[in-house]
This record gives structure tokens, C-alpha cells and sequence, in this order.
């Protein structure tokens, strides 16, 4: 039997890890499990002093961990994985309890996670940089450098895995890192993966994970010895980061918020339509940026699809994740909820139905359905991030493209229709960033390049060949001979 990777809660309770763990100068917070609001442990409270002490050590041990040979960084990637494969229960459990979510949800993390690590370790076997034309007797190439040191700030919904997809490939590339996970989900999204390093023997000083709140986030955006941040999060925070990033002319990321369309034609089989709106709209309560949003529905078809949403929701059992016939968990906070909640009435009255839920008892939300959504309604055009199905009718194709682009935002779209090739004509015309065909909008990968546009993000992906861009910078290196003699 292996030791709980978490087992030595005299190790971590109340701390933050900064190369070993100590106490943070923010103090430090209770670990609330969401669907019962119990106690599970304490975490540290990282300061801006903390994010000053972190940048300093981080920078300090970059420059031997970018001289680490491939094979000694890979293996700890390797060793990584068998971790996660070890303690997949323990990790598992911990990830339902703290961020709400099913234990497929939880399941789903660690599988991810795996993937981005499989892959960092991947990128070590990579070409580096080309070789670029020049005239004889020089050669010319250019390579790609790490940043130096990586800020992350991970948001609370997919902790572990929004704040491992870019820890892996950021320490892939020689940066060492910082993370700023989600006080709210600081275990799963950042202390149980120091853990995982640790054990996996990561160099001391290379990953610092300092919980805390906006003054913490912002210490990691001003920094000077922090040269790139990647942030997960609100639009609204993602414009501060930017903003901050760019007074400091650091290199940021923005993974931000989502207004998705799932887009349902009249040829559409409406079983498998009714089930990938629901999974799109409720999967965690609806607490993904990717989630389906607007649910646009040839008019047609909009009575039965809602009859068959409708009988869903009402089968859906709302409770515990912790027990298995639980089908969805807990809101985040009451904040949240009641955000979720005023939308669904300030459409309501705006005119559209309620079919199902629009009702909580505590953090639990039912799972909602309205029809006769309309533009100008709320649910039709701020991102609810509950688990609510908002259904719009459409006549034309024409009319649901220029509905679908009717937003800031540009993350994910999906299109249901028997006819493929008409269903690619209208996603040719979408303004997102990820667009799926005959499958709905929630979904990611370590090999693919994600990210959105718009409020959505900065233009800027992650995953796959994208990591090379993101997380190191080029340098043009040429080399001559003997100089040339110039006239001068």
C-alpha cells in the first residue's frame, strides 16, 4: 500500500510551498468542502511579500533547471504520472470534495492532467528551433529560450487540471513557475500538485505555489523578476491581468469567459441533440467557460427538444457528489448562485418560459430550462456560468450565424445537423476559436491549440504545438568564422 499522497496533512495544512513549505504572511484559511460545508484541512495565504520571496528563489534556480538533461526532466514527468496513477482515488476524492464536482468530473481532471504531462514530457524530444537561409560561411538559426520565470493563475472550476496544463509545458520549456491557484480550490489546484512534484523530484526552488487573493494575483502580474503570466479566469479579471501585464510589458496569456453557442438544425436526431445540450449546459453545474450558453434551435424542432430537456432536468438528482446516484453537485459560492439566480429571473421577466428548475435549496441549483430567449434577454447575452439550457428559435441558417456571432465572446461553438457539409459551411462563418461539428461545444486536449478570441481571450493558445509559443521566445543566433572587416 502507497502512503496518501496527501496523507501528511502536518507537511502542508496551513501552508503555502515555496521550494518547502512554510507559513504564508496572508495567514491562512479553511478548505471548505462545498456540499456540506465542512472542514477538510487549511491552506496558506500567500501575501505580495511571499509572490517578491518566490519570484527571487524562482529566478535564482531557473537557469540550472533549464541545464538539466532531457532525460532527467522527462523522467520526472514520468514519475509524475505514476503518482497520479498511485493515489487516482485519493486525488480523485479530493478534487469532488473541494471544487463541488462528480466523481467523473474528478476522474476527468486526473486523466487530462496525465495527457499534459505525457505530453511535456514529449516536448523534450522536440527541435528546439530551425535553421534559417543565409549566405555562406555563417549559419544562421533561431531557438527557442524559456521566459525564465512563469506566473499561472488558475481559476476554481478544473482546478487541477487548468493549472497543470500550464505548469507542464512551462517547465518542459526551462521556466520555473508560480502559481496563484483559486483560494477557493488552493488543495486541488495547487498545494496537491506540489505534492505531486515533490514526490516526483522536482528541483527545489522550481515551482512555487502560493494560494491567496487579488493582492497575491496582482504581486504576480508587476513582479519584475516574473516575465510572462498565464491566466484562467473571469473576462473581468482578465482585463486587469492584461492591463497590468502590459504596464509592465510582461507576455500574458488570457483563457477568459464564454458566451457558446450550440447550434441544433431540424435534421438533427433530437435523443442525441436533447443529450449533448444537456451535458453542455449542466456538466459541473455549468461552471465552464466552454459551456453551451445559448442553445439555438431550428424552430421547427423547439417543442420537442424542450420536452426532452425538460424530462432530463427533472430526472437530474442535485445533491452530494460524494454520493454516486448524484448527478450534479453544489454552486461554488452563494455569490455565484445568486448571480446564476438573478439572471434566470431577469429573463423571465423579459418574457421567456421556465420548464424546469429556476429553483436552489443552499448551493444546490437545479437544472434549468427556458425557452423563448430572445437577444437583449439576459440569459441570451451574459455567460450564466449555472446550469442553465437556454433555448433561442431560428428560421434560417443566416439568422442563426449572425445570432451565434451576436457577443463579445469567441471560445467554442458546436453544430448538430445530418448534413456535415452544411453544418461546416456555417462553422466556416462562426467568430470562435474552437468549433465542433456534429458534437457539442465542451472540450479540450493537451495536443490541440485552445483558446479563444474577443472577451473570450487575447488570441493566444494553449496545448499542443501552441506551448512552443507560449511558453518560450525566440532568439536569433548567428555564427561566423572570422569576423568581417567593416569600413570603419
Amino acid at each position: 500500500m502507497h502512503a496518501g499522497l496527501m496523507s501528511e496533512a502536518a507537511r502542508w495544512n496551513g501552508r503555502i510551498f515555496s521550494g518547502e513549505w512554510t507559513h504564508g504572511a496572508g495567514g491562512s484559511q479553511d478548505v471548505i468542502e462545498k456540499a456540506t460545508g465542512n472542514v477538510l484541512a487549511q491552506t496558506g495565504i500567500a501575501a505580495p511579500d511571499d509572490v517578491t520571496r518566490a519570484a527571487q528563489i524562482a529566478k535564482a534556480a531557473q537557469p540550472a533547471w533549464a541545464a538539466v538533461p532531457i532525460e532527467e526532466k522527462s523522467a520526472i514527468f514520468r514519475r509524475a504520472i505514476n503518482l497520479i496513477e498511485q493515489h487516482r482515488t485519493e486525488m480523485t476524492e479530493w478534487i469532488m470534495r473541494e471544487s463541488g464536482g462528480l466523481r467523473a468530473k474528478g476522474e476527468g481532471e486526473l486523466r487530462s492532467s496525465t495527457n499534459c504531462l505525457n505530453y511535456a514530457a514529449a516536448m523534450l524530444t522536440e527541435s528546439p528551433g530551425i535553421l534559417l537561409p543565409s549566405n555562406p560561411g555563417r549559419l544562421s538559426y533561431a531557438r527557442r529560450m524559456p521566459h525564465g520565470v512563469v506566473g499561472i493563475i488558475s481559476p476554481f472550476n478544473f482546478p487541477l487540471i487548468l493549472s497543470m496544463r500550464a505548469i507542464a509545458p512551462a517547465l518542459a520549456t526551462g521556466n520555473a513557475v508560480i502559481v496563484k491557484p483559486d483560494h477557493q480550490t488552493a488543495i486541488c489546484g495547487g498545494l496537491m500538485i506540489a505534492r505531486l512534484f515533490e514526490e516526483a523530484g522536482l528541483p527545489p526552488g522550481v515551482l512555487h505555489i502560493l494560494p491567496g487573493d487579488a493582492p497575491a494575483g496582482a504581486a504576480v502580474c508587476t513582479d519584475p523578476l516574473i516575465s510572462m503570466v498565464a491566466f484562467t479566469g473571469s473576462t473581468a479579471a482578465g482585463r486587469k491581468v492584461a492591463a497590468a501585464c502590459g504596464e509592465h510589458l510582461k507576455k500574458v496569456s488570457l483563457e477568459l469567459g464564454g458566451k457558446n453557442t450550440l447550434m441544433i438544425l431540424e435534421d438533427a436526431d433530437l435523443d442525441l441533440a436533447a443529450s449533448n445540450a444537456a451535458f453542455a449546459a449542466w456538466l459541473h453545474q455549468g461552471q465552464v467557460c466552454m459551456a453551451s450558453g445559448r442553445i439555438l434551435v431550428q424552430r421547427k424542432i423547439v417543442p420537442a427538444l424542450t420536452e426532452r430537456l425538460k424530462e432530463k432536468a427533472r430526472r437530474l438528482r442535485v445533491g452530494d457528489p460524494m454520493d454516486p446516484e448524484v448527478g450534479m453537485g453544489p454552486i461554488i459560492n452563494h455569490r455565484q448562485l445568486q448571480q446564476i439566480h438573478q439572471i434566470v429571473q431577469d429573463t423571465l421577466a423579459a418574457g421567456a418560459t421556465l420548464h424546469a428548475g429556476g429553483t436552489h435549496e443552499d448551493l444546490f441549483y437545479r437544472p434549468t430550462v427556458l425557452s423563448g430567449v430572445e437577444a437583449g434577454m439576459p440569459a441570451f447575452d451574459k455567460e450564466i456560468f449555472g446550469p442553465v439550457a437556454a433555448i433561442t428559435p431560428f428560421d434560417t441558417d443566416e439568422e442563426a450565424i449572425a445570432m451565434a456571432n451576436q457577443t463579445e465572446y469567441g471560445l467554442s461553438a458546436g453544430i448538430l445537423s445530418k448534413s456535415v457539409g452544411r453544418a461546416m459551411a456555417i462553422g466556416n462563418q462562426l467568430q470562435t476559436g474552437l468549433v465542433h461539428i456534429n458534437d457539442q461545444t465542451i472540450h479540450s486536449d493537451a495536443t490541440v491549440p485552445y483558446g479563444g478570441r474577443g472577451a473570450s481571450g487575447n488570441g493566444s493558445r494553449i496545448g499542443g504545438p501552441a506551448n512552443w509559443e507560449e511558453f518560450t521566445q525566440w532568439q536569433w543566433v548567428t555564427i561566423k568564422e572570422t569576423p568581417l572587416r567593416f569600413p570603419y
